[in-house]
């Protein structure tokens, strides 16, 4: 970090800064915690052409969230451009190891979350699901949306990469037909999107944070699907979570197509190692 970009900071803050450290974690942008006397804050960097846009739509996911009053995002200072950077400010929260007691807190503040609805599936706005766009063109079925702004978008980047072929990829119509009993009666809800054990803090009190978030409204159960993919959260999230959404007779099921998501978006990013996964869904469902 330079020293003009420093003292643009430190402007922003309107205060000095004591000292500067790299955050691990981050696989898309330069992150570092700022230190001034009396705060400390999270700083993300990145020189991609769509990093504005990128921190722009995590600011107003972030934002959304907050709105909800379910659970907390850490704040907003500041995001913008500096030189050929763009850059993300936020509050830094301290954060702990979840205990158990932690985990149920966590469960039943993403079940109040998802309990913030919407007359339509998608979002007023395209964002990111890491640095890859998510088409968020609103839908009026569940069905319709996650076939054409979830599994086609990303079926088709993977053959334009060479990762699937034409003859791995089931059409629209098939995908339809094939979910068509399992996405009965889905209303929308409002989601983080990218739910993974590295985008929740529990802060040194206790209280969940969400970051890193995805946000569109569909079908709740995506959330799920995408904390159990990489290892999965505490039981106690999960006991408190089905408090307020139990699991249903095709629960199973779509976790593994909500998966297919992710996984297809692993494979388009981090490519052939997540081959197996796709491919596998793909046999299953497809």
């Amino acid at each position: 970090m330079n020293t003009d970009f420093k003292i643009h900071v430190s402007d922003l803050l309107n205060e000095s800064i004591t000292n500067i450290s790299p955050v691990s974690g981050g696989d898309i942008s330069k992150a570092y915690r700022i230190n001034t006397p009396t705060n400390s804050y999270f700083l993300k960097l990145n020189n991609a052409p769509h990093a504005f846009r990128m921190f722009q739509t995590e600011a107003y996911g972030l934002e959304l969230i907050a709105k909800s009053k379910t659970i907390k995002t850490p704040k907003i200072i500041n995001y913008g451009n500096f030189g050929d950077s763009s850059f993300l400010l936020l509050e830094f929260i301290e954060s702990k190891l979840p205990t158990s007691e932690d985990f149920k807190t966590l469960g039943k503040q993403l079940a109040k979350l998802h309990q913030c609805a919407s007359n339509t599936f998608g979002l007023d706005l395209d964002n990111f699901i890491g640095s890859l766009e998510q088409h968020n063109t609103q839908h009026d079925t569940w069905i319709d949306f996650y076939t054409h702004e979830r599994l086609k978008f990303q079926l088709d980047l993977a053959k334009q990469k060479g990762l699937l072929q034409d003859n791995e990829c089931p059409t629209s119509s098939r995908i339809k037909t094939q979910l068509q009993s399992l996405f009965s009666d889905v209303k929308p809800s409002l989601l983080h999107g990218d739910l993974w054990s590295g985008n929740y803090l529990i802060a040194k009190d206790g209280m969940p944070y969400l970051i890193d978030p995805a946000v569109y409204y569909g079908h709740h159960e995506v959330d799920i699907a995408m904390s159990k993919l990489f290892g999965g959260f505490g039981d106690s999230f999960y006991e408190a979570y089905y408090n307020y959404f139990p699991v249903e007779a095709h629960t199973s099921a779509r976790i593994e197509i909500y998966q297919l998501y992710y996984l297809l978006v692993h494979l388009n990013m981090f490519g052939r190692s997540y081959y197996g996964s796709v491919v596998s869904i793909l046999k299953t469902y497809f």
